[in-house]
This record gives C-alpha cells, structure tokens and sequence, in this order.
C-alpha cells in the first residue's frame, strides 16, 4: 500500500476515479513528459492518504513557525544540526518540511519537489539521523547520476559533517564520507575501505557496482539508500540494468530505508505501483509531493528568437553583448552517432571554439561535455565555481549543477522534453538570497516553434518572442 502526501495548490486529490486508461511505463528515454499523468487504477482512492487542496496549503503557510531544529530535533545528531546553523539552514523549505517527518520516520520516501526546492538537505539530514558514527561500516548510499552532482553533494555532506565551532574536544566522532565516483582514485578507494569502511558513500553507479562486484565493498549491513535524480537514472541504457540491480540483488528493501529524489517524476503513480512490485521499497512508500502551481520559478523570464541554423552563432553572440550575463551556460545536444561516423565536430566544440575566438567580453569562456577525461570535467565544473563564466554543455549540466552566480540560461539547441528544458531553466535563480530576474533564452528555427509552444503547455509558462532586429545586424 502506498500513501501520497501531495501538497499542491490544485483542488483535486491526485487519486480519484480511474479513468478506462491502460499506463505505460517505458523503460527509456522519451518518458511522457511533465504533464500529469490519469490517476492509476493501481492506486485507487480508498488506498491512499492524500492532502491536496488550495484552502489547506495557505493554513498551513499562515502557521508555519517550526524551524529545521525543531523539525529535527531528538532525530538528527545535535553536531549536524549546529553545522546546519553555522552555514545558514535555519527555516525549512516547503519540500523539507513536509518531507522531514516522513523520512525521519525511517519511512520509504519518493521525494518529488521541483529543482532548488532544497530535497538535497532534506535527504541528507534523514541520512545522518540514520547513522551511527561510532560504527566503522557503510550505512548509507547515495546514487547520483553524474560526477559533478556527485561532486555536490559530497561538498554538503562534509560541511555539515565537519565538527561545529565551539563544540568540545571528546564530542561525537564525525561522520566519514566517501566519494566513489567516476574517474576516482581506485587504489586510493580500495584501501580506504580495507581499512576503515567509511560510514556513507556518494556514488555513481557504475562506480559503486564495480566496487560491489570485485567484492570491495557490501551493503547487507546499509540503514539507508538514496538514488537521487533517479528518472534521469532510468532513462539511461547505461545505468538503469545497474540501478535495477542494486536495488534488488545487492541489498534488500526489507532491510534498508530506500529514497528517491527528483523533480520530475512521469507517471508517478506508476512508478510508485513498480516500487512496490519489484520490491525496491517497502509495500508502505510514501510519495511527498510538493507541487508549486507553476513548475518554474516565477523569477525567471523565458525568451526565444526564431533564426536559421546557420545564423545561430552569430545570433548567441549578439545576445551575449546584448544581455551581458554574470555568469550563463549555453546548452547543446549531444552529439549523435551519425554525426560522429560522418566526421563533424560536436556542437560544444563548434560553440566554444567560435566563442573562444568571437566573444570578447569579460566571461570565461568554459566547455562540459559527457565524453571529456574525467580530470577535465571536473577541472571545467570546479572553474565555474569560483569565477564569471560562459559554461558550454550538453544535458550533464542539467541536473544538480549547483552553480548559484548563473544568471542566464541560452538553450543553443532546442531541448528534446519538456522534462529536459526545466532541468536546463532550473539551472538559474538557484541563489535564494537574490530576488534577481533570471532569463531562459531559447534559439529555434520556425520549423520548432510548435515545439516550445508544447512545453509552455506542459510546463505552464510563457515565453516571449524577442524582437527580429537582432538579427538585422547578422
């Protein structure tokens, strides 16, 4: 049995009568995007716990005074909590404090929140009330899909794993956390853990099923797992035969809290629906669904300006002068088999050469692509954190790429989902101290206006259509 927690602002339960609808869950890529999908005749209403109307979302604003220590507190060590303080994590997020009970109830949890909504804390903390430090072995997992999301994540950990200021010489023992991810230190990983396992470990997962098969590491004794950006996991032919595999061979639901974590979610009922079949959670998951009324943030203001491909790089490096980001990535597609048989440059190349050469502002000007060594892409993401910068990548950028100075989003080529292209906005106005209007700017030909005008609907924004004088200049 599964419970929906699903405070949105809509006056309908997500569960109500099924309509006469077969659902499909397609084991990749392209999902059925964003849009709501029909309520599941798997789940039907007298099965689900669900609290989803406007009258009970604004009572519940108007009366919130707890703070992420009351939330917490007797839960979560007292060190993490005073760490939480020191780095500015005071008042909860919606997502953290409808989440927060649930998970630390040691409940399974399908957290789906939209992106910047803080899911990443409200994970992390629900992992640190799960361990004991003083136990020299893995208790916690967290799966990322990417190096540099991984690469985050570990960077939060740690901080608020580090000993707080004032606290005394003989406190707590801190929490050790290993990063196993891609293009690591192998031999540096294998003897840390003959050593002295440590208690929570960030990984890909390839990373960490190599580890798993070369009999390097176990997760019997594991309290919880976390897979987050999970659907982005599922859509990979690469990952996903892996990701199965883990949750059902390598350790059991029975045994474990299991988490997964993301802002986008099709089919969620579904997905709930294969969590229980395929016991990769406990019959009684929870699904905590925090639903803004628009996906996007209202802070961003979406653009596009229709010109051919040929005139594409000219028109980005006009609205570059025009625009004058403080910092902005420029996203591209992959490269595709075809174009790579037949010779041609992938387009973060072609993007970055042009701007190496035609860009003259003050940016830095920076590449991120799937296919760079490893020593590469995390020399491009580490850069981008500590200066103004012009980042060119295709869709690895797009999920968990925390970089808060981003102002400017520039989709050089159309997203393929909807799903894709809030990933990419989400990249910006990530900085919750800064009310500042961020932009989306998006390139197409006439051919794709039908296209974004799709995702307006799916994603319910709007987006603007900038002046055609841009490109009299051309």
């Amino acid at each position: 049995m599964a419970f929906a927690i699903s405070h949105s602002r809509c006056a309908f339960p997500i569960f109500s009568s099924p309509p006469q609808q077969q659902h499909i869950y397609p084991k990749t890529r392209p999902w059925s995007l964003l849009r709501l999908s029909p309520p599941s005749p798997l789940f039907p209403p007298s099965r689900a716990c669900t609290f989803s109307c406007r009258a009970q979302s604004v009572a519940q604003q108007a009366t919130r005074t707890r703070t992420l220590r009351e939330l917490c507190h007797g839960r979560v060590p007292e060190s993490i909590l005073m760490r939480s303080e020191e780095v500015g994590y005071v008042t909860p997020t919606d997502v953290q404090e409808q989440s927060l009970p649930v998970l630390l109830s040691r409940q399974d949890c399908v957290l789906h929140a939209q992106t910047g909504s803080g899911k990443t804390l409200a994970y992390l903390l629900a992992v640190f009330s799960a361990i004991d430090s003083s136990r020299s072995t893995v208790q916690a997992v967290i799966v990322v899909p990417t190096r540099e999301l991984g690469m985050q994540v570990t960077k939060v950990a740690r901080t608020l794993a580090a000993k707080p200021k004032g606290a005394a010489e003989k406190s707590q023992k801190e929490c050790s956390i290993m990063a196993l991810l891609d293009g690591g230190m192998l031999t540096r990983q294998k003897s840390w853990l003959k050593a002295e396992p440590p208690q929570m470990i960030i990984a890909t997962i390839e990373s960490l099923c190599r580890m798993i098969d070369r009999h390097l590491l176990k997760l019997q004794s594991i309290s919880i797992l976390v897979i987050d950006e999970f659907d982005y996991i599922f859509g990979s032919t690469k990952q996903v035969a892996l990701l199965r595999k883990l949750l059902g061979s390598y350790s059991s639901s029975a045994a474990r809290q299991t988490v997964f974590a993301s802002a986008s979610i099709p089919q969620h009922n579904r997905f709930l629906y294969d969590c229980v079949q395929h016991k990769w959670t406990k019959k009684d998951v929870v699904h905590v669904h925090v639903n803004p009324v628009e996906p996007m943030p209202s802070h961003l203001r979406h653009k596009f300006l229709m010109c051919t491909k040929k005139e594409r790089l000219q028109v980005l490096l006009q609205l570059l002068d025009r625009d004058k980001p403080k910092s902005g990535i420029i996203f591209v597609l992959e490269q595709s088999e075809k174009s790579r048989k037949a010779g041609h440059s992938p387009s973060t190349t072609v993007v970055y050469e042009f701007l190496k050469d035609s860009y003259d502002g003050d940016l830095e000007i920076l590449v991120l692509e799937q296919d760079m060594h490893f020593n590469a892409r995390s020399t491009s993401f580490l850069e981008s954190r500590q200066k103004g910068f012009l980042l060119v990548s295709t869709d690895i950028a797009s999920r968990g790429f925390d970089l808060p100075q981003t102002t400017h989003i520039y989709n050089f080529d159309l997203p393929k989902t909807a799903i894709d292209y809030l990933h990419r906005a989400g990249r910006t106005g990530r900085n919750p101290l800064l009310k500042e209007v961020c932009t989306v700017t998006t390139l197409i030909t006439q051919e794709e206006r039908f296209v974004l005008r799709k995702f307006e609907g799916e994603l319910m924004f709007q987006c603007e259509e900038l002046s055609s004088l841009i490109l009299d200049t051309c």
